[in-house]
């Protein structure tokens, strides 16, 4: 619950709906943003926000709109699961009755694993580049995506479904990705590789670390999913990275061999990098970096961009 009135696109995504549902419920059944001062756009208070919690909830239960809808003029309250069940008029449960989890994470997030759940393209991806756009690539994907995204993972281990879900979620996050990455001003040349381990296809840790890259004006070369050892050292060889980050989400993707093969080219890296919770870092071999986190990932990445910025203006002084 929030103390200050909301407007339609904050109600929006605390909801996990679409601005246009919101301006239908309230053409159709009144329940509209009731604070209104002269000159501006009407607002959502909190009475307004705990009767839309009302409806959301038992329309996504099978409920009909207008009966929702009374019910939620009804009472200030939440109504319990039993009430659901004597309300709903014959139709499915939303999402086969299953929630994400996304554990402390805040309003948007709930609303982000409801859009998700909803498999509602449009709402997810609105939701994600208002995120981007407000509070830039680490932000989001620390406090919105992941939490989402792990508890998408969470449901799939406990009930062996959600694929649907998953794969609609993660489609909508490289696309956000891709945009920011499309729009960054990136000068220079391209000094960090971007790589998943061999046989590892989660990438969307990397797309979030080359979308962070680009936000900061980095230019870098992403190899994506599944690269074999001996194409990466290819690689390396041929463009000469200043930095290299090797991916990878599961321990079985994550042999060290994989590193010691990169510390070992003639144009070794300044820095390597084993981002991922797959790497175990008793494992790693010495000289390897292992970040905790994509801010930190990013941070890495920039301070060697300083240093061979420097370098190179000292060479030419």
């Amino acid at each position: 619950m929030v103390d200050e009135p909301l407007s339609a696109g904050a109600v929006a995504r605390r909801l996990g709906v679409a601005v246009t549902t919101l301006r239908t419920w309230h053409q159709r059944y009144g329940l509209g943003p009731s604070q209104h001062v002269p000159g501006h756009h009407r607002r959502y208070t909190p009475a307004d926000l705990a009767r839309l919690e009302i409806m959301r909830k038992l329309t996504a239960e099978g409920v009909t709109p207008a009966e929702a809808a009374r019910w939620a003029k009804q009472s200030p309250v939440v109504p319990g699961p039993g009430v659901a069940s004597r309300l709903r008029a014959g139709a499915g449960r939303d999402g086969g009755g299953q929630t994400i989890p996304v554990g402390r994470a805040g309003p948007a997030a709930r609303g982000l694993a409801r859009a998700a759940m909803r498999l509602d393209a449009a709402v997810i991806s609105d939701t994600i580049s208002h995120a981007l756009a407000a509070d830039g690539v680490v932000a989001t994907w620390e406090g919105l995506l992941r939490p989402v995204l792990a508890g998408i993972g969470e449901r799939h281990v406990a009930t062996a479904g959600l694929i649907d879900v998953e794969h609609l979620m993660s489609r909508c996050v490289s696309e956000a990705f891709a945009a920011v990455a499309r729009s960054g001003r990136a000068t220079g040349p391209a000094r960090i590789l971007l790589s998943c381990a061999d046989e590892e296809q989660h990438t969307l840790p990397l797309e979030a670390l080359a979308a962070a890259l680009a936000e900061a004006g980095v230019a870098y070369r992403m190899l994506g999913a599944r690269v074999p050892a001996a194409a990466l050292v290819e690689a390396v060889n041929r463009t000469g990275p200043a930095a290299v980050v090797v991916w990878s989400h599961t321990r079985p993707t994550a042999d060290p061999a994989q590193l010691s093969a990169l510390l070992a080219v003639p144009r070794r890296p300044l820095l390597v990098l084993a981002a991922g919770p797959g790497w175990r870092a008793d494992t790693l071999p010495a000289g390897v970096v292992r970040p905790v986190d994509l801010a930190e990932a990013v941070s890495l990445a920039l301070a060697v961009r300083d240093s061979l910025d420097q370098s190179t203006g000292a060479d030419r002084a």
